[in-house]
């Protein structure tokens, strides 16, 4: 249960709530969370100057890759509601 109160002065109310957690707008839309929970990135570089690149490593960058272990605590942290 939130903690709840109301301010009444004079014909203004104040209702507080306790606040929400922000999502990071950045980290949701760079990052993507598998049903398994894994945190998926998309490959840098893709933008521009490709046409230089090997088949190989233009094949490549189309996947996604998974992101470390170390960054996923902090990941989470930025996305509290995709999970």
């Amino acid at each position: 249960m939130a903690f709840h109160w109301i301010l009444e002065i004079g014909n203004w109310k104040f209702h507080n709530i306790m606040p929400k957690m922000k999502t990071i707008k950045t980290v949701s839309k760079r990052f993507k969370i598998t049903k398994g929970g894994k945190i998926m990135k998309k490959t840098c570089g893709q933008n521009h100057f490709n046409a230089r690149e090997s088949g190989n490593v233009t094949r490549s960058k189309r996947r996604m890759f998974q992101q470390s272990g170390a960054m996923t605590k902090a990941l989470n942290v930025g996305m509290p509601y995709k999970k």
